[in-house]
């Protein structure tokens, strides 16, 4: 076994597993996972840059997290940057930040390798039980990835539509207006029409959701009292299920999604976005199924995701 730390930074959180990784049996332990919300990605969609007060949050969770692992005796870290660091002009602060609250060189991955590495973390459980190709879906903050394989990708490929990305340059209301949700679609299916052309949806045999958004919604669709990981991680909905939860989000106004026992506070002003992205993809896929004669009825909603693929890696 090796006690390995995985740091997953995106656009609206940041996110560390500690866990013990034995690749010889193909077992993972967690010691430790948790998610903040940092909203690393503020403004990066407007000004192309990482705004001072986000970059003061993000690197003094960095450095909470280094403490962590001090504490615990982690043998490897690999820390990976994924959409808002990408589009960042002054992403070296950002690199040269977390160097030194880690210690570590921290990767600011493409979307090829986000993809390959959340199908990982993704697939590693799931597909002993449910049948493939998968197509995972990995919903942030600035992008949204598509990855489809069985064992391993096949095809992959990363839009930048996000849940920030989306409330920032459309859904400014509460709740937004028809016209802002309309243009917010417009971009999404534009996005989507690039992805398959690139990704054949229609081969899609399980759906697989991760990240916060998705989770959330099926928190949502399940009506829980709280935030209840067990009971989200491996989730079966129907595709009515999905749509159904993703379009009463995206109606909700601000107080009644802060009244939601299982949202987090940094994702109140988001989900809205994040419902749209999810509904349009979850449409867009049953969509490409149907027309390749195959029938998609169910979405699965996975607790592991690339964190899980970032552990992985430092075994391999």
């Amino acid at each position: 076994m090796t006690r390995v730390a995985a740091i997953d930074c995106g656009t609206n959180s940041i996110r560390l597993l500690v866990a013990d990784v034995d690749p010889a049996s193909g077992t993972l332990v967690d010691h430790v996972r948790r998610a903040d919300v940092v909203r690393l990605g503020q403004g990066v969609d407007r000004t192309g840059r990482l705004a001072p007060e986000a970059l003061e949050r993000t690197l003094a969770m960095a450095r909470e997290y280094h403490a962590t692992c001090q504490e615990l005796g982690v043998e490897a870290v690999r820390f990976v940057a994924t959409s808002a660091t990408r589009d960042a002009q002054n992403r070296d602060v950002f690199v040269d930040g977390v160097r030194a609250a880690l210690g570590v060189e921290p990767e600011v991955v493409d979307g090829e390798e986000e993809a390959r590495l959340s199908f990982r973390g993704a697939t590693g459980v799931l597909a002993a039980r449910l049948p493939g190709p998968f197509l995972v879906v990995d919903l942030g903050g600035g992008s949204t990835e598509l990855v489809l394989g069985t064992r391993a990708p096949d095809a992959a490929v990363s839009m930048d539509v996000g849940s920030v990305r989306l409330t920032e340059r459309h859904l400014h209301d509460d709740p937004p207006t028809a016209a802002q949700v309309e243009a917010a679609t417009a971009d999404v299916r534009a996005a989507l029409d690039a992805a398959a052309a690139v990704v054949p949806l229609g081969r899609t045999v399980t759906l697989v959701g991760l990240a916060g958004s998705v989770t959330t919604l099926t928190a949502h669709a399940l009506g829980l009292p709280s935030y209840q990981r067990e009971r989200i991680d491996g989730a079966v909905l129907t595709v009515d299920e999905v749509l159904a939860s993703c379009t009463d989000m995206l109606a909700a106004s601000r107080e009644r999604r802060a009244a939601m026992p299982y949202l987090h506070p940094g994702r109140v002003d988001v989900i809205g976005a994040g419902a749209l992205v999810w509904h349009e993809v979850v449409a867009r896929v049953r969509a490409e199924v149907a027309a390749a004669g195959g029938g998609l009825t169910h979405v699965v909603t996975s607790e592991h995701d690339i964190l899980d693929g970032i552990a992985w890696s430092l075994t391999a």
